[in-house]
């Protein structure tokens, strides 16, 4: 079991669900921050590849982080938000990281730059953007390192390099494989010891066991079936691994169907939590490109979000 960190548990990042004309539903957004509140998460992350930051303008995604500072803000229980940061340069990436600090964020999220914007180049070039895009922030910082997704990312020995360089990275965002991430765990346990950044794993909750066993803080997921992950966390935290399979091999169905690919993750892992969020489906709508949900598909969506039970609003 790993010492507490900031960053423990199952934290939701939170879906863009758009309206009818194709703009940003606000309702629907912060209906699922209200979950979130309700059920315990520990925090709230957005921005990331589930919120489809790749579609929405720069005026969207500030938009989006004022709501989430608002609506936590105003709430009962407050907790800690990360904002996953975006864009093609480290000025902007700076930029949209100084608005997300002066609206509240407790922490943020460093995505390399889009392939599209520099071409692929060699990982030393990736840990001197990440070293000068969150260099003397007022909170901690971290990397979201998913090659998978992104098509490029840092191995193990460089995300130590880039853990020397930069004090504000106290947190790294994973997608990747837990025999992967121990090798991270470890790579950074090589390099710093005891004050390492916390690792977070992500992959929709894939091998959630084995990333806590590897020496994960935590996962940061999707919010479809966030809650009941979350559950199994505690269940790993108390020691009690009996009941932290079991629940995971409750919830496990959903997560393997929702995370066949990112694309089915946003068309029908968002659909699940609308539906366990009270929602009706014709209230979802897409923003292209995107994949369109089949008859079938949505059959098994509402049958995975009737099993789950309702996401508490």
């Amino acid at each position: 079991m790993t010492a507490s960190t900031p960053y423990d548990g199952i934290w939701p990042i939170l879906f863009a669900y758009f309206d009818a004309q194709g703009g940003l539903d606000r309702g629907a957004f912060e209906r699922q921050i209200d979950a979130a509140l309700t059920w315990g998460a520990p925090g709230i992350a957005a921005l990331g590849l589930a919120t489809e930051v790749g579609k929405l303008t720069d005026d969207e995604r500030r938009r989006l982080i004022g709501w989430i500072a608002q609506r936590v803000r105003t709430a009962g229980r407050p907790v800690p938000w990360a904002i996953t940061i975006h864009g093609e340069t480290v000025s902007a990436q700076r930029e949209l990281a100084h608005f997300a600090i002066g609206q509240g964020a407790s922490w943020l999220i460093f995505q390399p730059p889009p392939l599209a914007a520099t071409g692929r180049q060699p990982e030393a070039y990736y840990v001197d953007f990440f070293c000068e895009a969150m260099r003397d922030l007022a909170v901690p910082a971290g990397i979201q390192n998913a090659p998978e997704y992104l098509g490029v990312g840092l191995s193990p020995g460089r995300i130590g390099q880039l853990a020397l360089r930069a004090p504000q990275f106290r947190v790294l965002k994973g997608e990747t494989s837990s025999i992967r991430i121990r090798e991270t765990v470890d790579a950074l346990a090589d390099c710093l010891g005891a004050q390492r950044p916390a690792v977070l794993n992500g992959r929709g909750g894939l091998e959630l066991i084995e990333n806590l066993e590897a020496g994960c803080a935590g996962l940061i997921v999707a919010p479809d079936t966030a809650d009941h992950q979350h559950a199994v966390f505690r269940a790993w935290q108390r020691g009690d691994a009996e009941l932290a399979m079991r629940r995971y091999a409750g919830v496990l169905p959903a997560i393997v169907f929702a995370m066949q690919s990112l694309d089915t993750l946003i068309c029908y892992g968002k659909r699940i939590a609308a539906l366990r969020m009270g929602m009706d489906l014709a209230q979802v709508h897409d923003r292209q490109p995107a994949l369109q949900p089949t008859a079938f598909g949505l059959a098994m969506a509402r049958r995975h979000a009737a099993r789950l039970g309702p996401l508490r609003t």
